[in-house]
């Protein structure tokens, strides 16, 4: 393992302000030892400079047996039907449709943010796991982040596109923060207070106290295939018209939640089919960026439907022509449901496992990258270390996006 070192502002003739500002990685024993110089490993001093990126030999060591797997992957959905992320994407994708000139405007801001200001792809910092999962469960193996100002300077110390979090938290440092980095504030959360514990996403917060603290856009997440769903899917398809109405984009958590969609101790709530459905029916209400986790397999539609119990409507195809069961090409039929990646793709970075995070969310983000996914919103990884892993980690998963070698498949 890469050992951690620090290099003071002095000591690489930068100032003060400029490691503060995140214009150096933070560098923790998370970080694999691959092929650097001498000097790096000797160092007395955490910092080191931001053009220091990893490479693509530790990008692959890093995925370790699955490397293979997942660069050389020929998806079956061919990228020459999609819309990829680039520069130019607001111009080539979303200039001609019935968004505003304001929701342009915030849409670039986000995309022109942070370290990968420029490339068309995101990294966002997602903080609603305080009322996701509770705060105490969230927020015990790093304290710091019951205070909200530490959450904003995660994500701008760390290179981030934007921030999203609840209302209580953005609130808290609105007139610090909402105009160095990018708000987007969650409108919906599912509580983890009542008894018993129920899965209902409910309004936390209006689309005017978003609009009024600054923020750029907003969030929302539906339970999709959950009794609760179709209120849930009318009341956010309303806070999302307001929302372009005021110049904001609108991001949707697609999740499916239903105990049916676990068959003979198999869980398909991340199955590339039901997911795929989900995302359709996300930019279906107008979603301008798709939240989604990453699919673990497919079938879902066949395994839950019997002849007693018949349940939706598949096609073969979906499972052939459309689809292996290589990661890429199952995230690939994800971006196909966000009509074929005009509505961009972000997939979530799980919860933290400890020594693993790393290699995890670069799997994640070659995925998603080569899948022809806009970019990682990973949030647990991050913020449930110190400050400086946290950052190092996001500036890894940054670095996939940055890395030329890996290609869209």
């Amino acid at each position: 393992m890469r050992r951690a070192i620090r290099l003071s502002a002095s000591s690489c003739n930068q100032s003060e302000s400029d490691v503060l500002h995140g214009r150096y990685d933070a560098i923790s024993h998370l970080l694999v030892a691959c092929r650097r110089p001498a000097w790096f490993y000797n160092c007395p001093i955490t910092f080191f400079p931001r053009g220091t990126a990893m490479n693509i030999r530790e990008i692959e060591d890093l995925l370790g047996a699955d490397a293979k797997t997942l660069l050389n992957c020929e998806a079956k959905i061919s990228k020459k039907r999609l819309h990829l992320p680039g520069p130019d994407f607001v111009d080539r994708v979303w200039a001609m449709s019935d968004r505003s000139p304001n929701v342009l405007r915030n849409l670039q801001t986000l995309f022109n943010t942070g370290n990968l200001k420029g490339t068309g792809y995101v990294s966002i910092l997602p903080v609603d796991q305080g009322i996701e999962h509770a705060a105490g469960a969230s927020f015990a193996p790093n304290p710091d982040y019951f205070d909200p100002e530490n959450i904003c300077k995660l994500a701008l110390e760390g290179g981030c596109n934007g921030v999203a979090s609840t209302l209580g938290v953005l609130a808290a440092v609105a007139r610090k923060y909402a105009h160095k980095i990018p708000f987007v504030l969650k409108v919906n959360h599912n509580e983890f207070l009542s008894y018993p514990n129920t899965f209902d996403q409910i309004l936390f917060a209006s689309v005017k106290q978003a609009f009024d603290m600054g923020a750029v856009g907003i969030g929302a997440t539906i339970y999709f295939g959950s009794a609760e769903s179709k209120r849930q899917i009318v009341e956010i398809s309303h806070a999302f018209q307001q929302a372009h109405e005021l110049g904001m984009f609108t991001i949707l958590w697609c999740y499916l939640r239903n105990n049916a969609f676990k068959v003979a101790g198999k869980d398909y709530h991340a199955s590339a089919d039901l997911t795929g459905q989900g995302n359709h029916l996300g930019v279906t209400i107008a979603a301008d960026i798709i939240k989604q986790k990453l699919p673990v397999n497919n079938g879902g539609y066949k395994a839950i439907s019997s002849k007693d119990n018949p349940y939706g409507k598949t096609s073969d195809k979906i499972y052939t022509d459309l689809c292996s069961d290589n990661p890429v090409d199952l995230t690939r039929y994800q971006v196909a449901n966000c009509y074929m990646g005009r509505c961009g793709l972000i997939n979530s970075g799980g919860d933290s496992k400890g020594a693993g995070d790393l290699a995890e969310a670069i799997t994640t983000a070659v995925v998603n990258k080569r899948a022809g996914g806009m970019g990682l919103i990973s949030g647990r990884k991050a913020f449930q270390k110190p400050l400086h892993e946290g950052i190092a980690l996001l500036n890894a998963i940054q670095d996939v996006y940055a890395c030329k070698e890996v290609t869209v498949a």
